[in-house]
């Protein structure tokens, strides 16, 4: 037995109420509550001690079968593949690349003789199929559905064999048992455990893309990042031909991997030599300094750009793009402290090239080389690199992996690293060892 049972939901985070609120006591948000008519189940429900109690000594081992996605950097990012049964969340800004890099994983896996299904609610198939022909995905195994109904969706992939699903996006589902619209929370959450239940019992991999907010996070209850395997998001400016696949949840292997695509007319496809993205070598410029930082399991050599002025402000401006601001403060602080420089009449403007947002501290080294370069207007040689994190006691600190970073430098043909201290290996790299950042101008 089942009846209808009035229901109102913030469509902010989630929380339900029997009557319509004003302001959400969970979020705090005004005016989001909307009514949603659910099914409420009045049978019993089995009780918790008819579940079987398994020792985890006892418990029987599954190894984790992957396979490869047809693309490199996607598999780098996955650690190591796609997983039979597996739930993948991808999110990113509007024309960043989500639905071309699925669908060229459709296409190469169908190539490969898999049957996959791709579900649009967004565009029609004949527009799919133009995308699809630019690409060069038109294969006979890769079968598309417009539909933005769950049960016509699940039993599609009921009735069929099928090894990958793509569901472009989870935002146009919807669930005949919610009386919610498409798009709402209740529809997402309903919509992402239904697909959830699929995947685990049919052993088949889902990748569902998903909408993002203003705030830049995926559109829809933070309960839906905890029902998925792994949560992708893409990052990059739509209008440049970089793109960053950056993984902030994997069940199946670590986070902290990176895939790096670019966008092209046959759509986005990995980065060969990746750190060429990001760094130029062509002639020394006042205000530029090289850095390597890691990024999972690979180094990636970044050019680190600074602007410094003098400033009509009575607060000069501090501004940084994709490098973290707070720290850029406490450089800027530690530089007049220890070399006594009085860059509070100086505007200082950072950027990292490329885009790539920089998550460690190695790159503090360069981002002080940098803003002394422009300072003194004085170029920095194109060979050189600067690694080192800076205390705030003025020290320079060492860098984990430091022999990686510095054999990334010689496929690029440097000649000098300033680092904190030597590395072990043997390198024609001629490499200084700088302790303190006052140094630092020794350099310049």
């Amino acid at each position: 037995m089942a009846k209808r049972a009035r229901v109102f939901e913030c469509q902010h985070c989630g929380f339900s109420s029997p009557k319509w609120l004003g302001r959400c006591s969970n979020c705090q948000s005004w005016e989001s509550f909307i009514e949603v008519r659910s099914m409420v189940q009045t049978k019993e429900i089995p009780s918790a001690s008819q579940s079987a109690l398994v020792p985890i000594t006892q418990v029987a081992h599954e190894n984790i079968y992957y396979f490869s996605s047809t693309q490199r950097e996607l598999d780098i990012v996955l650690g190591g593949g796609v997983v039979p049964g597996g739930l993948y969340l991808v999110g990113g800004s509007p024309g960043v690349g989500k639905s071309t890099l699925l669908l060229k994983v459709a296409g190469g896996l169908a190539k490969e003789g898999k049957r996959v299904l791709y579900v649009s609610g967004e565009e029609s198939a004949g527009q799919i199929y133009l995308r699809a022909a630019r690409l060069g995905c038109l294969q006979d195994h890769l079968f598309v559905l417009n539909s933005i109904d769950l049960e016509q969706i699940k039993a599609h992939l009921g009735d069929q064999s099928y090894s990958l699903c793509v569901i472009d996006s989870i935002q146009t589902l919807y669930s005949n048992h919610i009386g919610a619209a498409p798009g709402s929370i209740s529809q997402v959450r309903e919509s992402t455990f239904e697909l959830m239940r699929l995947a685990k019992a049919k052993q088949l991999a889902i990748f569902i893309i998903g909408h993002i907010t203003k705030e830049g996070s995926i559109a829809g209850p933070r309960v839906l990042e905890h029902m998925v395997d792994s949560v992708l998001y893409f990052e990059g400016d739509p209008s440049k031909e970089l793109r960053i696949l950056r993984s902030f949840k994997n069940r199946f292997g670590a986070t902290s991997e990176v895939g790096i695509f670019e966008m092209r007319h046959e759509g986005l496809v990995s980065a060969k030599e990746a750190s060429k993205l990001f760094f130029s070598q062509k002639e020394s410029l006042a205000g530029s300094a090289l850095s390597v930082v890691l990024e999972g399991s690979r180094a990636l050599i970044l050019e680190i750009q600074a602007l410094v002025c003098e400033s009509n402000l009575h607060n000069p401006k501090r501004l940084a793009t994709s490098f973290d601001t707070n720290r850029l403060h406490m450089l800027l602080a530690l530089l007049e402290k220890k070399l006594e420089i009085p860059l509070n009449r100086y505007d200082v403007f950072i950027n990292v090239s490329g885009g790539i947002k920089i998550s460690e501290t190695s790159a503090d080294l360069a981002v002080v080389a940098s803003i002394l370069s422009s300072l003194r207007e004085r170029p920095i040689s194109n060979k050189t690199a600067f690694i080192g994190e800076v205390s705030l006691t003025g020290s320079v600190q060492e860098v984990p992996d430091i022999n990686m970073r510095i054999k990334e430098m010689e496929n690029y043909g440097f000649l000098k690293a300033i680092v904190p201290k030597k590395p072990a290996l043997s390198t024609p790299i001629i490499c200084y060892a700088v302790t303190e950042v006052s140094k630092i101008l020794e350099w310049m």
